[in-house]
């Protein structure tokens, strides 16, 4: 049996017919004070472009560098790609993002991976831990 996705003890369908000022209620502390100072221009831009993306029904994956937009309600289904600051990163918007920025799925830095001494290396970085 699958499990109904909640937030804050509210279903998906429940946070999107909700009220704005009743759906800040819920949120962390940091992104209710965020919201509640108003969205800047790329955030309101955002938000239009992901309306007329909702109304036509366009799959079509939204670019953005407004990494610091907080998920809300409406934009569960969605594809965004987010600015890295090297490439566009496409992110599916689900259930558990609500609340979160969208920064957070992006990841600015890569991972590094080290593998085998490069030719040259001198016989100290050569040697391997035996443990």
């Amino acid at each position: 049996m699958a499990t109904k996705s909640t937030y804050r003890g509210k279903t998906i369908e429940e946070l999107q017919s909700m009220d704005f000022k009743d759906f800040l209620k819920l949120l962390n502390s940091r992104q209710r004070r965020s919201l509640n100072r108003g969205l800047t221009d790329p955030q309101k831009k955002l938000l239009e472009k992901i309306k007329k993306y909702k109304e036509k029904k366009i799959a079509k994956p939204i670019k953005t560098h407004c990494r610091d937009m907080i998920v809300l309600p409406d934009m569960v289904g969605l594809t965004i790609r987010i600015y890295s600051g090297k490439e566009f990163v496409p992110v599916i918007i689900t259930e558990k993002m609500i609340g979160h920025y969208l920064g957070e799925f992006a990841l600015t830095r890569k991972i590094v991976t080290h593998s085998a001494p490069g030719i040259g290396a001198t016989r100290s970085s050569a040697a391997v831990s035996v443990k």
